[in-house]
């Protein structure tokens, strides 16, 4: 069966992984040594024997020194400041997707379920079970938000495609960033001193941003899923984002009451959530909540000039997700900052 199939393809893409990450810890460490200003690079990796560890250097006193940089032999070097999550992530990640794939499931598509796994294995080799399970929250409410009024959206030619199945595009379009804001939390030690803001903000400080980064961008996408789904099944009225003239439901750039209450619903169970784990603090939750509201209005805003009109044919769904989610993400960050939340 295609459940059966998908199942071996995943396997085979976690034992290619697997024998990949093995070959990368079994060899030795490329080592670069330099004389660099130690302000400039206040974390490198020191090796104890063959263990690569991370270490703080402040020594104001001392303008340079030599600093045997050891680069993490998984994903890009240096790019995760600990080896130990990885593995895990593999080993879960791809059992947990054998199953929902051998189980018949109809939330994803073939290609879009390779992509989902290699989204998880990004989010859990990051930001561990809190990130990968916040992740699996959006998808599982946005799924069945879909299935809301069903009929009636399939009767006015307004349902999602292939009956709410996701494909890569949409995996991608909705999650990318907050697949970057995991992979930023995770580099950001090694990019501590090289980059001013970064060194000018707090190694702490920038990590917490990232990740009210990392849950406001899910609770934009999963806001806007509740608003469109709810909006197109169950909106009595539904008005341009632009002059608020009456527009037909499914309307490039349309709101409406229900939609918009919807869509602030969806955001804080996700925001909720993501408290509950402990990725962002409770004080964080209303600032991201109102950063998806604003984000999925200029969503809106887009839709109504831009998104479908002649002379922009580049503007598609999957980019306006992604401006999206980068607009939610980046509205909870500045938030959170002008308002002392982190």
């Amino acid at each position: 069966s295609s459940g059966i199939r998908m199942a071996a393809v995943l396997i085979t893409l976690f034992a290619g992984g697997t024998a990949a990450f093995s070959a990368a810890v079994v060899a030795p460490a490329p080592r670069l040594t330099a004389a660099v200003p130690t302000r400039a690079v206040p974390f490198a990796s020191v090796v104890h024997g063959r263990r690569p560890t991370v270490h703080a250097l402040r020594r104001a006193s001392t303008p340079s020194m030599m600093v045997p940089f050891v680069p993490v032999p998984i994903l890009p070097a240096g790019l995760l400041p600990w080896p130990g999550l990885l593995p895990e992530a593999l080993a879960v990640t791809t059992t947990l997707f054998t199953v929902f794939a051998a189980s018949g499931q109809r939330m994803l598509t073939q290609a879009g379920l390779v992509n989902a796994w290699f989204l998880s294995v990004i989010l859990w080799g990051t930001l561990g079970w809190q990130g990968f399970v916040t992740g699996v929250v959006y998808l599982f409410c946005g799924s069945a938000v879909t299935k809301l009024g069903m009929a009636k959206k399939e009767s006015l030619g307004i349902a999602e495609a292939r009956g709410g199945q996701r494909g890569p595009e949409n995996v991608w379009g909705a999650a990318a960033t907050a697949a970057l804001c995991a992979l930023g939390h995770a580099a950001a030690p090694q990019l501590y001193g090289a980059i001013p803001a970064v060194s000018a903000l707090g190694l702490v400080r920038v990590r917490a941003l990232l990740l009210i980064g990392y849950v406001a961008s899910l609770a934009t996408k999963l806001g806007d899923t509740f608003a469109s789904e709810i909006g197109k099944a169950y909106g009595n009225t539904t008005y341009l984002a632009t002059n608020f003239a009456k527009v037909r439901p499914g309307t490039e750039g349309a709101i409406s009451v229900e939609g918009t209450m919807a869509g602030v619903a969806g955001s804080s169970i996700l925001c909720a959530f993501g408290v509950s784990v402990g990725l962002i603090p409770f004080a964080a939750a209303l600032p991201s909540i109102v950063a998806a509201w604003l984000a999925n209005y200029v969503e809106s805003l887009i839709g109504a000039t831009a998104q479908g009109k002649e002379g922009w044919p580049w503007l598609t769904n999957e980019l306006v997700n992604f401006i999206n989610t980068t607009v939610g993400a980046a509205a909870a960050i500045a938030i959170s900052m002008l308002t002392g939340v982190s």
